[in-house]
């Protein structure tokens, strides 16, 4: 270990370093993920990155707004460090502006890899992005787009499915007026006051297709009518390629 540890003082830091380590965590992804930025926090310059691995067994239950196939993994964790290179000065309280200048730079960071995790999904198409208005919606959301298998088949199979995606809402765990509830997939109303409406169906599965050929990102509005805030998720769709991965990889 002593040895080792004077290879880690050793190394070089930059750009390519840190891709280099963000490679090197990788195990089922087909790419690595990596986000840096470049800000200022109270006069000074800042930066801050991170890097994240995974593709399959995504579903943290960390208060994230996250899922792949609704596996909680048992190495989920956070870890975030502070170099202290800036040489900025101590924030002292989470209520100034550099507290919620430096919170903007977290979640743009944090927000770009769970959105890279989710997009290389193992077997995944698309990208699954499930913004809403009311803040009592945003577990409905994470039942959508990371739990709903039914659902995220259908995406898959390129079906406005308006019908597995009612479901998922309504065994997210959140009583609301049925009556309410209101569906869309990218700009395209499916159901409105509980009710389904007639759509072009031709247009909606086009949608779904031009997302998948181009591993884009698929939009799918819920809405209950309830609460203030807002919320987004992302989880991706649900393909034969997910089953094969995971039925011939091996320990």
């Amino acid at each position: 270990m002593y040895h080792s540890i004077q290879t880690f003082l050793n190394l070089v830091s930059g750009f390519c370093r840190a891709d280099s380590a963000a490679v090197a965590i990788t195990t089922t992804d087909l790419v690595s993920k990596s986000v840096a930025i470049e800000s200022e926090v109270g006069g000074t310059r800042i930066r801050v990155g991170g890097m994240a691995k995974g593709s399959g067994m995504i579903h943290p239950n960390m208060a994230t707004m996250l899922g792949v196939d609704g596996d909680t993994s048992t190495n989920d964790a956070v870890i975030a460090l502070a170099s202290g290179l800036s040489g900025s000065n101590k924030i002292s309280s989470l209520n100034s502006s550099e507290a919620k200048q430096l919170q903007e730079c977290l979640d743009a960071v944090m927000q770009g890899l769970a959105k890279s995790t989710a997009w290389d999904g193992e077997g995944a198409t698309c990208l699954i992005e499930v913004p809403n208005s009311e803040l009592g919606v945003q577990v409905t959301v994470t039942g959508a787009s990371g739990e709903a298998e039914a659902a995220k088949a259908a995406v898959y199979g390129r079906d406005p499915n308006w019908g597995r995606i009612a479901c998922a809402a309504g065994y997210a765990g959140i009583p609301f007026d049925a009556s309410k509830l209101r569906i869309s997939l990218g700009d395209i109303l499916l159901m409105d006051g509980g009710q389904p409406l007639p759509f072009d169906r031709a247009v909606a599965s086009n949608y779904l297709r031009k997302a998948g050929e181009t591993h884009g990102t698929v939009k799918i509005q819920i809405s209950i009518g309830d609460g203030p805030g807002s919320g987004l998720a992302w989880g991706c769709d649900l393909s034969y390629d997910y089953v094969k991965i995971n039925a011939e990889y091996t320990t």
